[in-house]
């Protein structure tokens, strides 16, 4: 146990580099393993990464790490959404209205490569790739195969992070032990990855600083932008199904499809052929699993814990926001710290999962709704007239940190409330009506 670092990380994602860099700052040895290839000199898999919007909670914690400005030059700002409707004029959404009410679309392999430079030039850190975790000896400590030569080894261990993403063998480990209950409940739709390049060095969208959104009521096309002015393009939809990626397997369906229903985006997709054919179909599903740790030898963060559908952009969020907590916890001194991470962490990992559940039906379905759009204009009116006390869910979830998941959950479903009862008709919006509502129904936030 002498050899042991102070800290062994499973995964070298974004979550498992950035805890690295937080416990190293505090002075911890940390050791971090990782089953592929290092991102500083291998290709990454094209079609697999799902661009990630870094919001408020994300920038906080990476911040704290001292990495948020090697960033900066590779984050694209995304005021709001540029809403493409299958009929009628392209129209732009903003996100909030107060300053800073921004969300920055980031390459999660940039993102992936800068904190693994940035931990590979801390001599407290020691990366390990090409390391993959195959389960738990006797012991409790991981048993590592080299994906080079074969061969299996178990690593001295002191304690042990799972940041080994939504697939986690070390939760499947714990599982098989019964010391955790673990389950992947998938969604009934996938997604696929597409490019739109850039056109001479320029934004192929008229728009490039936004999410670009298709919302088709039971499907959609998103595309993020890229800093190089690309975009990276994904499609959503059932699997199986009359209108699924089941049905557009047939020769020529995709592209039919397209055409039909994504015009102007397969007009600028010079590779939508052989990108559809070659690239491959992602799940998408919410990871439950409680609790997350084994006593204070393994805890498990960010999807290796609690993988989330991409639907509010919160997934990267949330798990590098886990690991601004559990450094916390262990930096305080008091005892437990992995199962006080475990229990303090869950109900807010519970209540994010389920907003982004229900985003996917908003992004698709509900965002051309006339009385969603009134009722959006009605909450940035309440904000502006009770501020401290009204504020958007979907602003509490992305622009301020200090608000728990668990609060913005629970506030989002009262205000809801008191939006539905004030546009049950189409009659002039009473005011004095909803400042009674918001005084008796919504405390002050602290």
């Amino acid at each position: 146990m002498s050899t042991a670092p102070d800290l062994t990380i499973i995964g070298a994602g974004p979550a498992g580099t950035l805890l690295a860099l937080l416990a190293a700052r505090r002075g911890n040895t940390v050791a971090v393993y990782e089953r592929r290839g290092d991102p500083r000199s291998t290709t990454p898999e094209a079609g697999r990464s799902i661009n990630l919007a870094l919001a408020t909670r994300g920038m906080h914690a990476l911040d704290a790490a001292g990495v948020l400005p090697l960033l900066t030059p590779l984050l694209v700002p995304m005021p709001g959404r540029q809403l493409h409707p299958a009929e009628g004029a392209q129209s732009f959404s903003p996100y909030g209205q107060m300053p800073g009410e921004t969300n920055y679309s980031i390459s999660r392999v940039d993102l992936t490569r800068v904190l693994v430079e940035a931990a590979g030039g801390d001599a407290r850190i020691s990366l390990h790739f090409r390391q993959r975790c195959t389960g738990l000896a006797a012991s409790g400590a991981p048993l590592l195969q080299d994906e080079d030569t074969g061969h299996q080894q178990e690593i001295a261990v002191h304690r042990v992070v799972g940041a080994d993403g939504a697939g986690s063998a070390l939760r499947k480990a714990l599982a098989a032990m019964n010391a955790v209950k673990a389950g992947n409940a998938l969604l009934d739709h996938d997604y696929k990855e597409l490019t739109i390049p850039a056109v001479d060095g320029r934004s192929a969208l008229a728009t490039r600083e936004a999410l670009h959104i298709w919302p088709r009521h039971g499907f959609m096309l998103i595309a993020l932008p890229n800093a190089d002015c690309s975009f990276t393009a994904t499609l959503f939809m059932p699997r199986q199904g009359s209108l699924s990626f089941e049905s557009l397997a047939v020769a020529g369906a995709a592209r039919e499809f397209f055409a039909q229903q994504f015009p102007d985006a397969l007009a600028v997709m010079p590779d939508f052929d052989a990108e559809f054919a070659t690239h491959r179909q992602g799940v998408l599903g919410t990871v439950h699993c409680v609790p997350w740790n084994l006593d204070e030898r393994i805890v498990l963060i960010g999807d290796a814990a609690h993988a989330i559908v991409p639907f509010h952009g919160q997934g990267m969020n949330c798990a590098l926001e886990d690991c601004l907590v559990l450094d916390a916890l262990l930096a305080d001194g008091k005892p437990w710290p992995f199962a006080r991470f475990s229990s303090a962490r869950r109900p807010d990992a519970e209540a994010i999962a389920a907003m982004s559940l229900e985003n996917y039906g908003e992004m698709r379905d509900e965002v051309l709704d006339p009385r969603f759009q009134r009722q959006k204009a009605l909450s940035l009116e309440l904000e502006r007239r009770h501020p401290g006390r009204f504020i958007p869910r979907y602003s509490m979830v992305m622009f301020h940190a200090e608000i728990p998941y668990s609060i913005a959950f629970a506030r989002g479903m009262v205000q809801q409330q008191i939006l539905e009862a004030l546009t049950e008709d189409d009659a002039p919006v009473d005011l004095a009506r909803a400042d009674q509502l918001i005084a008796a129904r919504l405390p002050p936030l602290a």
